[in-house]
């Protein structure tokens, strides 16, 4: 299986809403903006946090390429900023 930092890089995703992403990701916050992605409670690591945003983001995708209705464009953005903040932690910490 490829690592999570691959995974996210082979994401294919139009390029505005790549481009509201990583200007988005310049403020991210986990302790603020994971809670509301997640759930409340104890963060999760940054390897498991950034896995369960890939399966809500995929989910947000396929409602986006299908049509319905109960997509959120908002949603898929804030999960993306999510994803890509904590990408960069994580190869932080990998570099370190």
């Amino acid at each position: 299986m490829q690592d999570l930092l691959s995974m996210l890089h082979a994401l294919r995703r139009p390029p505005l809403l790549m481009r509201a992403a990583r200007i988005g990701a310049e403020d991210y916050r986990r302790s603020v903006h994971l809670p509301r992605l997640l759930g409340y409670g104890v963060l999760p690591k940054h390897g498991a946090a950034l896995l369960r945003l890939m399966e809500i983001e995929a989910e947000l995708n396929v409602q986006r390429t299908s049509g319905n209705a109960s997509y959120s464009l908002i949603r898929h953005v804030d999960v993306l900023i999510a994803m890509l903040g904590e990408a960069r932690v994580l190869r932080a910490a990998q570099a370190a």
